[in-house]
């Protein structure tokens, strides 16, 4: 009996070892390598995306450092809040609940996307 559970155990071993395959893949050099690593680094560009807000602008200093604009977008953006009591009654610094917050001054905020 004994021989027979070493067997199975024999056999469910080298089944399990068969079953697992490599997986080497053959990678074949490059010739003219280093013609092929310029010719990467010169294609790829930078890009950054930046953002001002309320009044704020910036690029100038972007566009003079050799950067330039793909894309320009602009949204509305809440630049202050101005907070009010709800009732004549109200404190607002002892009772937070009657305190009522609203846009107070609504600007703009441009975004741009910039290469170099």
């Amino acid at each position: 009996m004994n021989l027979v559970k070493q067997f199975s155990q024999i056999i469910l071993i080298t089944i399990f070892l068969s079953s697992c395959r490599t997986s080497i893949k053959k990678e074949y050099p490059i010739k003219n390598l280093e013609k092929n690593i310029n010719e990467v680094s010169n294609s790829e560009k930078k890009r950054i995306e930046i953002k001002f807000s309320c009044g704020e602008d910036g690029i100038s200093e972007y566009l003079a450092d050799g950067w330039s604009i793909l894309k320009e977008d602009s949204q509305e953006k809440i630049c202050t809040w101005k907070s009010f009591p709800a009732t004549k009654d109200c404190n607002m610094e002892k009772d937070k609940g009657c305190k009522i917050t609203m846009p107070d001054n609504i600007g703009e905020e441009k975004i741009y996307l910039l290469e170099k």
